[in-house]
């Protein structure tokens, strides 16, 4: 390990894989969907899916538009003989802290987490209006965007930011993507466009898409064995804001930043940062959070969610992400966050670090 743990076992990323994310997957299952990255990620480590401990799924119903729609995926897995397995209606970040929490306790050396989302059927803005307060904001229809456009003006009349920032990070988050073959849009050339709700325009918004990401933790000797450099989890913890939007303030997010002490992001300096940050708005809040604020960390290395945003796999494939470049020598310490929820309402974060070369 590269620092004294501060948990009771030494877990690590050891595998991460992820599908090419599209606009639209009309000819796939979710089954077919999942079942490439599952194998893709258990090569990687030479697993087969009988020998690993503890498996856990994030996904939504919402999307699927149907009840337990996550048991289909698991003819994907292979659930016979009977696996120990679990469930989150969440983003597969989510679903990655439990098994960490499994593994934490012993029941488990190994875990395999997948997550995926489908938003081509339907329209995702609407969808997502589901995640409101019941009583008094649901019933007014204020969509994803909408939202993401309140913390974006919130911010604009604060100061900290106006549309030719935003539109910057934008391009910079797509410029990025180039390198990444999986990437839904790539190109810094990529058009801001026309205002989706002003302040924001289709530039600063996600793509809608589809995508599956996989990833395999492991403890202690386990990872070593499976995996060169593992990505160490050094630290993660996850918080959430006030359900009623009214009783923020939107320019700020001191869920993320709790999240962040309690994982120890700042007790040494990190060199790359995956953030969940859907809209170019939500960089800003999240720099902020975090104490990013110069040059000598690489932000969304991979295109981040501007790139390619497959809801309720994203915040994962943030981990991924930064596992990957742990695991390839690119980065010695960095930090992952993802989000759920409107405008950063949920936040986790992780610290991951490699072992010196």
């Amino acid at each position: 390990m590269p620092t004294t743990s501060r948990y009771a076992r030494d877990v690590a990323v050891v595998a991460f894989a992820q599908s090419d994310h599209r606009r639209r997957s009309d000819e796939l299952s979710e089954v077919e969907m999942v079942m490439p990255v599952l194998h893709q990620v258990l090569d990687q480590t030479g697993l087969k899916a009988g020998e690993i401990g503890f498996t856990c799924s994030g996904s939504s119903d919402y999307l699927a538009g149907r009840a337990f729609s996550f048991t289909m995926t698991l003819d994907g897995v292979g659930a016979w003989p009977p696996i120990s397995e679990s469930h989150v209606e969440m983003d597969g970040a989510w679903a990655l802290y439990e098994a960490w929490v499994k593994i934490q306790t012993g029941e488990a050396d190994t875990a395999l987490v997948y997550s995926y989302g489908k938003s081509s059927p339907g329209s995702v803005r609407d969808v997502l209006t589901r995640q409101l307060d019941p009583y008094y904001l649901a019933p007014l229809w204020p969509d994803s965007v909408a939202l993401a456009a309140l913390q974006a003006q919130a911010l604009i009349d604060a100061g900290e930011t106006d549309e030719a920032a935003l539109a910057a990070i934008a391009a910079r988050s797509r410029t990025a993507a180039e390198a990444n073959p999986h990437a839904q849009l790539r190109g810094g050339a990529v058009a801001q466009g026309d205002y989706q709700v002003r302040p924001l325009r289709t530039g600063d918004c996600p793509p809608i898409g589809d995508g599956v990401a996989a990833v395999v933790l492991a403890a202690g000797d386990t990872a070593r064995r499976l995996c060169a450099r593992p990505a160490w989890i050094t630290g993660i913890d996850h918080r959430i804001e006030a359900h009623g939007l009214g009783l923020r303030d939107l320019t700020d997010s001191p869920s993320t930043r709790i999240a962040a002490e309690h994982a120890g992001v700042f007790d040494a300096p990190v060199d790359t940062a995956e953030l969940h940050a859907p809209f170019s708005s939500q960089e800003v809040v999240l720099r902020k959070a975090l104490r990013l604020d110069g040059d000598d960390v690489a932000v969304n290395p991979s295109g981040g969610a501007l790139a390619a945003n497959p809801v309720m796999a994203a915040g994962l494939i943030r981990i991924g992400e930064a596992a990957a470049r742990i695991h390839r020598g690119e980065s010695d310490r960095a930090v992952a966050h993802a989000t759920s929820g409107p405008c950063l309402q949920q936040n986790l974060v992780a610290v991951l670090e490699g072992e010196p070369a």
